[in-house]
C-alpha cells in the first residue's frame, strides 16, 4: 500500500464498520429513503464491508444494481461471503478501483461516498471522476465523520464539488456526520 493511502480503514477493522449498533445510528434505509428508488443504478464508493451496499441492495430491488467499489480486495471479499448465495447477489456488482480512480464507465443515478472522501490524496480528480461517472439529474451525496473531518475541511470539499460543476441542494443532519447532497444538472 503506498504511503498516499495511509489513512484508509484496514480490513482488519471491517467489523467496526458492519455491525448491529451503527444501523441504530446509521441505518442505510433512512438515510437514503429519499434518494435510492427502484431500479436505481448507485455507485457505493469506498464501500468497505458493504454496510450501505447491502442496504442499497435492498431499495433498487431486481431491477437496478449496485456497484460497490472499493480499493481493497479485502473488503470486496468480505461483501462476496456475505451476500454469496442470497438474492441479492446479483444486484451487487463488486468492482476492485485502481490506486488512483475508481475506474468504472457505468453511468450512475446516484453516487454515495459515505466516510471515504477525507481519504482520498486528489479530491479534485476524484471529484471530477463522480462528476462524469453520475447520469444528468444524479445525484452525489457525501458524509464525513465530524469526529476527523473539521468544518473547514468538510467546506473546503463542498466548494471543491460546487466549482466542478455540482449543485449544492441539501444539507441533511445526521449524527457524528457532516453531510451533503448534490446534483449534476449538465
Amino acid at each position: 500500500m503506498k504511503d498516499n493511502n495511509k489513512h484508509i480503514c484496514p480490513v482488519e477493522r471491517a467489523k467496526g464498520l458492519d455491525n448491529f449498533f451503527r444501523k441504530l445510528v446509521q441505518d442505510p434505509k433512512k438515510i437514503l429513503k429519499d434518494y435510492v428508488k427502484e431500479g436505481m443504478t448507485v455507485l457505493d464508493v469506498g464501500c468497505g464491508p458493504g454496510f450501505f451496499s447491502v442496504g442499497i441492495a435492498d431499495m433498487v430491488g431486481a431491477s437496478g444494481k449496485v456497484i460497490a467499489a472499493d480499493l481493497q480486495q479485502g473488503m470486496l471479499d468480505k461483501i462476496k461471503n456475505k451476500i454469496e448465495g442470497t438474492e441479492i447477489e446479483n444486484i451487487i456488482e463488486l468492482h476492485k478501483c485502481e490506486e488512483d480512480r475508481i475506474g468504472i464507465s457505468t453511468k450512475v443515478d446516484l453516487v454515495l461516498a459515505f466516510y471515504m472522501v477525507h481519504e482520498v490524496p486528489d479530491q479534485d480528480k476524484f471529484l471530477k471522476e463522480m462528476y462524469s461517472i453520475l447520469k444528468p439529474d444524479g445525484t452525489f451525496f457525501i458524509v464525513e465523520p465530524a469526529f476527523h473531518v473539521s468544518k473547514k475541511a468538510f467546506e473546503e470539499t463542498v466548494n471543491r464539488a460546487v466549482a466542478i460543476g455540482f449543485s449544492q441542494v441539501k444539507r441533511p443532519g445526521m449524527i457524528l456526520s457532516r453531510a451533503v447532497v448534490f446534483k449534476k444538472y449538465k
